[in-house]
């Protein structure tokens, strides 16, 4: 394959939904299986819907997910500026250029002239009105107006848009690299506007200048941008650069973790889990989400779970680093089938991850989490604390929710157990363990782990007589990484703290249920 340029182009309307997410990441590593070049574009002709901050987001998610662009906003690149809003000059001339040719034509139809003309088409039973060649020697154009009148009106400074012209009984067939082959009635279509009325292009012409400017020779996008590509390779006909025309691929739908329908930004607030990358404040509460890096994933992770919604290897390999997916991608290998949104599937992965990072790393991915909590630590003690939990977490934030108990002594015993497996008659000989615990010198997994057995085997009981005991009043709790070794690492006094604490509060839950 010749090297490909491609390019993500996000509209900054708000958060980067995790769609446009594998959308970038598609892009991505297309062009680096084929050194090739991966483009940030900014697409923001649509002034009134651009939000302040949203491009910084952007660039902020792709930097957090390792998918750098080679060219873009801050990122240089001969192609600039990668701003549509910075390129404005550029779309009049190729609009003008397609009226010329007789492929578009100016409207000078008011809001309320279409809109008297979508009453009228309802009147007659036509719901879904199209402004298209049925329709255009009715309306107030280039088209049904007389030469002169066009030339008086555009004089005037008379507010036009500009339409495309749709040809009549045509088929339009595009070649998808996922889908095949694609075909279009042109009847079908409408005369979609180009240019409008503040000068600005719409999506349409904007796209297609840039792409073929920008010398883009794959165009990998969601679906749902499928029926319009009918008009883009229409332009591209129009303006005589067919030979240059990129190569399309249409992305199948995320679909909610249920399977059914698309999923949507406000499908993370309703359910509970991240459909962004990074978390966005917006102006109400509803606006407003937790972000994969929030929520506890790892960018690692979280690139290899969105490669798998649509794309598979055809293998049984599963985790793939992101030089590893850049060396076995395809655009073939993508599905047309809607890919399912599994969030256990997203936390299976980042588990995967968090397993095989180092100690070291994963301390300083926690280390604000445990600071935020009140709790100064040592490096030394951080990592080992990593190494004894990594295992049993799913997400980072799980470290202190399964493990908090390694920071604070204010613990919260479970009961169960305790009312169980709690005699006070045994009273003595936990006491009796507590002080010999505290001779140990040094303090170390192997010499405690050595002396509850020796002091179990010569009272006559069994592992199930006397670790839980041991456990919930060192943790609060049965589950946890190894005893000795929690022990260990919180040290002899803070143990002998903890033992005394828990079997004076053991007592009282034993009192209260009998």
């Amino acid at each position: 394959m010749e090297k490909p340029r491609v390019r993500f182009a996000p509209s900054p309307t708000g958060a980067l939904h995790i769609g446009g997410v594998r959308t970038a990441l598609y892009n991505y590593l297309l062009a680096k299986r084929y050194a090739g070049t991966f483009i940030l574009r900014i697409e923001d002709t649509d002034q009134t819907r651009y939000v302040p901050g949203a491009e910084k987001y952007i660039v902020e998610a792709l930097e957090w997910l390792g998918l750098q662009p080679d060219e873009g906003p801050g990122f240089g690149g001969e192609y600039g500026p990668y701003r549509q809003s910075e390129r404005k000059g550029l779309y009049g001339q190729y609009a003008q250029q397609l009226i010329d040719n007789d492929k578009a034509y100016y409207a000078f139809d008011t809001p309320e002239e279409l809109d008297a003309a979508r009453e009228k088409a309802k009147e007659s039973g036509n719901h879904n009105f199209k402004y298209d060649s049925s329709v255009r020697g009715q309306m107030r154009n280039s088209v049904s107006l007389p030469e002169e009148e066009v030339k008086r009106l555009l004089d005037a400074g008379t507010p036009y848009t500009i339409r495309l012209k749709i040809p009549t009984d045509e088929v339009i067939v595009i070649q998808d690299i996922i889908r095949g082959e694609v075909r279009f009635q042109s009847n079908e279509l409408d005369d979609k506007v180009i240019l409008k009325a503040d000068g600005m292009p719409t999506y349409h012409l904007a796209n297609i200048v840039d792409d073929h400017l920008m010398e883009i020779t794959h165009v990998i996008r969601g679906e749902e941008w499928l029926p319009s590509t009918a008009h883009h390779v229409l332009l591209y006909r129009s303006l005589a650069w067919e030979d240059t025309m990129p190569k399309f691929a249409h992305l199948p739908l995320i679909l909610k973790p249920t399977g059914k329908g698309k999923l949507s930004k406000r499908d993370g607030n309703k359910l509970g889990i991240p459909v962004f990358p990074l978390s966005w404040d917006g102006d109400t509460p509803e606006d407003s989400f937790t972000g994969f890096k929030e929520y506890g994933f790892l960018p690692e992770a979280s690139i290899n779970f969105l490669a798998f919604l649509g794309w598979n290897p055809g293998t049984e390999q599963e985790i793939f680093l992101l030089q590893e997916l850049c060396e076995a991608f395809s655009l073939e290998k993508i599905g047309k089938s809607g890919a399912r949104f599994d969030i256990d599937k997203a936390k299976w992965f980042n588990q995967q991850y968090i397993i095989q990072s180092s100690n070291a790393e994963l301390a300083e991915l926690i280390r604000p989490m445990i600071e935020e909590k009140g709790h100064k630590v040592e490096t030394a003690f951080l990592q080992a604390f990593c190494g004894m939990m990594k295992e049993r977490v799913n997400l980072l934030p799980d470290f202190w929710a399964n493990g908090y108990y390694f920071f604070s002594s204010e613990l919260e015993y479970e009961a169960k157990p305790i009312r169980k497996k709690w005699k006070p008659e045994r009273r003595a000989f936990f006491d009796q363990l507590k002080a010999d615990l505290a001779t140990l010198d040094p303090f170390e997994a192997t010499n405690i782990k050595s002396t509850i057995v020796s002091a179990m085997e010569a009272n006559g009981f069994g592992f199930g007589d006397v670790l839980p005991i041991v456990r919930v009043a060192v943790s609060g709790t049965v589950k946890g990484p190894d005893v000795f070794e929690m022990m260990q690492l919180l040290g002899s006094e803070e143990i002998q703290a903890r033992l005394e604490k828990g079997y004076a509060a053991f007592d009282e839950i034993k009192a209260a249920v009998q």
